[in-house]
Protein backbone atom coordinates (compact mmCIF):
# COMPACT_ATOMS: atom_id res chain seq x y z
CA UNK A 1 0.00 0.00 0.00
CA UNK A 2 1.16 3.23 -0.73
CA UNK A 3 1.99 5.98 1.67
CA UNK A 4 -0.99 8.27 -0.26
CA UNK A 5 -3.08 5.65 0.20
CA UNK A 6 -2.85 4.85 3.98
CA UNK A 7 -2.76 8.55 4.15
CA UNK A 8 -6.39 8.08 2.19
CA UNK A 9 -7.85 5.54 4.16
CA UNK A 10 -6.70 7.00 7.51
CA UNK A 11 -8.20 10.56 6.87
CA UNK A 12 -11.41 8.37 5.69
CA UNK A 13 -11.54 6.85 8.40
CA UNK A 14 -11.55 9.83 10.87
CA UNK A 15 -13.95 11.67 8.70
CA UNK A 16 -16.22 9.11 8.99
CA UNK A 17 -16.05 8.53 12.83
CA UNK A 18 -16.27 12.26 12.48
CA UNK A 19 -19.65 12.26 10.92
CA UNK A 20 -20.83 9.17 12.69
CA UNK A 21 -20.32 10.42 16.22
CA UNK A 22 -22.63 13.81 14.95
CA UNK A 23 -25.18 11.83 13.10
CA UNK A 24 -25.78 9.31 16.54
CA UNK A 25 -25.98 12.61 18.19
CA UNK A 26 -28.49 14.13 15.88
CA UNK A 27 -29.83 11.54 13.49
CA UNK A 28 -29.87 8.19 14.62
CA UNK A 29 -31.40 7.18 11.44
CA UNK A 30 -28.16 8.69 9.23
CA UNK A 31 -25.84 7.12 11.96
CA UNK A 32 -27.61 3.86 10.82
CA UNK A 33 -26.85 4.50 7.14
CA UNK A 34 -23.41 5.54 7.92
CA UNK A 35 -22.55 2.37 9.77
CA UNK A 36 -23.57 0.42 6.74
CA UNK A 37 -21.77 2.70 4.10
CA UNK A 38 -18.52 2.37 6.68
CA UNK A 39 -19.05 -1.99 6.69
CA UNK A 40 -19.51 -1.46 3.19
CA UNK A 41 -16.44 0.30 2.72
CA UNK A 42 -14.60 -2.13 4.89
CA UNK A 43 -15.79 -5.37 3.03
CA UNK A 44 -14.21 -3.84 -0.28
CA UNK A 45 -10.86 -3.44 1.53
CA UNK A 46 -11.04 -7.24 2.93
CA UNK A 47 -12.03 -8.46 -0.52
CA UNK A 48 -8.97 -6.94 -2.15
CA UNK A 49 -6.37 -8.21 0.09
CA UNK A 50 -8.09 -11.84 -0.02
CA UNK A 51 -6.31 -14.34 -1.70
CA UNK A 52 -6.08 -17.68 -2.18
CA UNK A 53 -2.28 -18.34 -1.74
CA UNK A 54 -2.92 -16.71 1.79
CA UNK A 55 -2.65 -19.76 4.37
CA UNK A 56 -2.45 -20.06 7.95
CA UNK A 57 0.44 -21.64 8.67
CA UNK A 58 0.88 -23.45 12.30
CA UNK A 59 3.90 -26.13 13.11
CA UNK A 60 3.77 -29.37 13.22
CA UNK A 61 4.73 -29.06 16.85
CA UNK A 62 2.42 -26.43 17.79
CA UNK A 63 0.07 -28.01 20.64
CA UNK A 64 -3.68 -27.78 20.00
CA UNK A 65 -6.53 -26.90 22.67
CA UNK A 66 -7.54 -30.25 22.66
CA UNK A 67 -10.29 -31.12 25.53
CA UNK A 68 -9.94 -26.89 26.43
CA UNK A 69 -11.30 -26.09 22.87
CA UNK A 70 -14.20 -23.68 23.70
CA UNK A 71 -17.24 -24.97 23.83
CA UNK A 72 -20.35 -22.35 21.57
CA UNK A 73 -24.15 -22.74 20.84
CA UNK A 74 -26.94 -20.73 20.12
CA UNK A 75 -29.82 -23.79 21.80
CA UNK A 76 -29.74 -23.91 25.52
CA UNK A 77 -28.83 -27.61 25.13
CA UNK A 78 -26.01 -29.22 23.04
CA UNK A 79 -27.83 -30.09 19.64
CA UNK A 80 -27.86 -34.10 18.72
CA UNK A 81 -29.19 -35.18 15.64
CA UNK A 82 -32.59 -37.16 16.79
CA UNK A 83 -32.18 -40.40 13.95
CA UNK A 84 -35.40 -41.84 15.55
CA UNK A 85 -37.03 -38.50 14.65
CA UNK A 86 -35.33 -36.98 11.44
CA UNK A 87 -33.78 -40.43 10.09
CA UNK A 88 -30.48 -39.82 8.83
CA UNK A 89 -28.41 -36.95 8.98
CA UNK A 90 -27.74 -35.97 5.63
CA UNK A 91 -25.80 -32.66 3.72
CA UNK A 92 -27.72 -31.47 1.34
CA UNK A 93 -26.08 -29.25 -1.12
CA UNK A 94 -28.21 -27.63 -3.18
CA UNK A 95 -29.16 -23.60 -4.88
CA UNK A 96 -27.03 -22.47 -8.05
CA UNK A 97 -26.18 -26.08 -8.98
CA UNK A 98 -26.42 -28.64 -11.93
CA UNK A 99 -26.27 -31.61 -9.46
CA UNK A 100 -28.06 -31.09 -6.13
CA UNK A 101 -26.38 -33.62 -3.08
CA UNK A 102 -27.15 -35.55 -0.12
CA UNK A 103 -24.93 -36.85 1.40
CA UNK A 104 -24.80 -39.52 4.51
CA UNK A 105 -22.10 -38.76 6.55
CA UNK A 106 -20.61 -42.14 5.21
CA UNK A 107 -20.93 -40.27 1.71
CA UNK A 108 -18.94 -37.39 3.02
CA UNK A 109 -16.24 -39.53 4.25
CA UNK A 110 -15.39 -40.70 1.06
CA UNK A 111 -14.51 -37.73 -1.09
CA UNK A 112 -11.24 -36.59 -1.04
CA UNK A 113 -10.06 -36.16 2.56
CA UNK A 114 -7.97 -33.04 4.12
CA UNK A 115 -6.45 -32.97 7.31
CA UNK A 116 -5.12 -29.93 8.25
CA UNK A 117 -4.30 -27.98 11.85
CA UNK A 118 -4.82 -24.65 11.75
CA UNK A 119 -5.83 -21.69 13.97
CA UNK A 120 -9.77 -21.00 15.43
CA UNK A 121 -10.41 -16.85 15.77
CA UNK A 122 -12.71 -15.62 17.68
CA UNK A 123 -14.75 -12.10 17.22
CA UNK A 124 -13.79 -11.72 21.00
CA UNK A 125 -10.20 -11.69 20.52
CA UNK A 126 -8.63 -15.23 21.47
CA UNK A 127 -7.82 -17.97 19.09
CA UNK A 128 -7.29 -21.46 19.65
CA UNK A 129 -5.63 -24.57 17.54
CA UNK A 130 -7.38 -27.85 16.38
CA UNK A 131 -6.59 -30.03 13.86
CA UNK A 132 -9.49 -30.57 11.40
CA UNK A 133 -10.39 -33.57 9.06
CA UNK A 134 -13.24 -32.72 6.38
CA UNK A 135 -14.02 -32.04 2.35
CA UNK A 136 -12.76 -29.09 0.79
CA UNK A 137 -16.22 -26.40 0.12
CA UNK A 138 -14.64 -26.41 -3.73
CA UNK A 139 -14.32 -30.48 -3.60
CA UNK A 140 -18.50 -30.00 -2.65
CA UNK A 141 -19.11 -27.41 -5.44
CA UNK A 142 -17.22 -29.44 -8.17
CA UNK A 143 -19.15 -32.09 -7.17
CA UNK A 144 -22.32 -30.59 -7.10
CA UNK A 145 -21.13 -28.63 -9.97
CA UNK A 146 -22.09 -25.34 -9.17
CA UNK A 147 -22.66 -22.80 -11.67
CA UNK A 148 -22.04 -19.26 -12.52
CA UNK A 149 -24.77 -17.67 -10.64
CA UNK A 150 -23.21 -19.36 -7.34
CA UNK A 151 -21.88 -16.17 -5.91
CA UNK A 152 -22.14 -16.43 -2.47
CA UNK A 153 -22.91 -19.90 0.04
CA UNK A 154 -25.37 -20.09 3.10
CA UNK A 155 -24.33 -22.52 5.25
CA UNK A 156 -26.81 -23.62 7.98
CA UNK A 157 -27.22 -25.77 10.71
CA UNK A 158 -29.49 -27.92 13.07
CA UNK A 159 -28.93 -25.70 16.22
CA UNK A 160 -31.88 -23.43 15.80
CA UNK A 161 -31.97 -23.14 12.01
CA UNK A 162 -28.72 -20.99 12.45
CA UNK A 163 -26.76 -19.60 9.67
CA UNK A 164 -24.20 -17.74 7.95
CA UNK A 165 -23.69 -16.97 4.25
CA UNK A 166 -19.96 -16.57 3.17
CA UNK A 167 -18.93 -14.96 -0.36
CA UNK A 168 -17.78 -17.69 -2.69
CA UNK A 169 -14.36 -16.64 -2.89
CA UNK A 170 -13.54 -17.33 0.80
CA UNK A 171 -15.87 -20.24 0.45
CA UNK A 172 -13.82 -21.49 -2.27
CA UNK A 173 -10.40 -21.12 0.00
CA UNK A 174 -8.46 -24.27 -0.29
CA UNK A 175 -8.48 -24.22 3.74
CA UNK A 176 -12.06 -24.15 3.78
CA UNK A 177 -13.72 -27.27 4.95
CA UNK A 178 -16.88 -29.10 5.84
CA UNK A 179 -15.23 -31.07 8.65
CA UNK A 180 -16.34 -34.27 10.28
CA UNK A 181 -13.07 -34.52 12.00
CA UNK A 182 -11.36 -33.04 14.94
CA UNK A 183 -7.94 -33.68 16.36
CA UNK A 184 -8.08 -37.38 15.06
CA UNK A 185 -11.50 -38.60 16.11
CA UNK A 186 -14.73 -37.82 14.54
CA UNK A 187 -16.50 -34.43 15.86
CA UNK A 188 -18.35 -34.91 19.01
CA UNK A 189 -21.52 -32.93 19.83
CA UNK A 190 -20.09 -30.15 21.60
CA UNK A 191 -17.95 -29.15 18.68
CA UNK A 192 -20.77 -29.23 15.93
CA UNK A 193 -21.42 -33.15 15.16
CA UNK A 194 -21.86 -34.81 12.36
CA UNK A 195 -20.54 -32.37 10.52
CA UNK A 196 -19.51 -28.46 10.69
CA UNK A 197 -18.19 -25.55 8.30
CA UNK A 198 -14.45 -24.39 9.59
CA UNK A 199 -11.71 -22.50 8.11
CA UNK A 200 -9.01 -20.05 9.20
CA UNK A 201 -9.86 -17.29 6.84
CA UNK A 202 -13.55 -16.19 8.60
CA UNK A 203 -13.76 -15.38 12.16
CA UNK A 204 -15.58 -18.45 14.14
CA UNK A 205 -19.22 -17.06 14.55
CA UNK A 206 -18.83 -17.31 10.37
CA UNK A 207 -18.07 -20.91 10.94
CA UNK A 208 -21.42 -22.79 10.96
CA UNK A 209 -21.72 -26.12 13.36
CA UNK A 210 -24.42 -28.82 13.24
CA UNK A 211 -24.50 -28.31 9.44
CA UNK A 212 -27.57 -29.46 7.46
CA UNK A 213 -27.19 -27.58 4.28
CA UNK A 214 -25.23 -25.67 1.77
CA UNK A 215 -26.58 -23.48 -0.71
CA UNK A 216 -25.23 -22.14 -3.54
CA UNK A 217 -26.77 -18.58 -4.53
CA UNK A 218 -26.53 -15.63 -6.61
CA UNK A 219 -27.16 -13.03 -3.91
CA UNK A 220 -25.67 -12.35 -0.89
CA UNK A 221 -27.61 -13.85 2.52
CA UNK A 222 -27.45 -12.70 5.83
CA UNK A 223 -27.13 -14.95 9.07
CA UNK A 224 -27.79 -15.30 12.68
CA UNK A 225 -25.44 -13.08 14.07
CA UNK A 226 -24.98 -11.05 11.10
CA UNK A 227 -28.32 -10.05 11.02
CA UNK A 228 -27.91 -8.72 14.42
CA UNK A 229 -24.58 -5.84 14.00
CA UNK A 230 -21.97 -8.20 13.36
CA UNK A 231 -19.87 -7.56 10.15
CA UNK A 232 -21.22 -10.01 7.12
CA UNK A 233 -18.00 -10.71 6.16
CA UNK A 234 -16.23 -11.50 9.15
CA UNK A 235 -12.55 -12.11 7.59
CA UNK A 236 -9.85 -12.52 9.95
Amino acid sequence: MSVDRRRFLTISAASLSGALLSACNKNPERAQKLLALAERGNQRVEEALFRHTAMNHVSPSAPIAGASFPKYRISKTVPIWDTAARGVWRLEVSGAVRRPLSLTLDDLMKLPRITQKVDHFCVEGWNARATWSGVRVSDLARAAQATDDAQFVDFTSFDEDYHESWDMASAMHPQTLVAYGMDGYLLGPAHGAPARLHSPVKLGYKNTKYLTRVVFMPAQNGGYWSDQGYEWYGGT
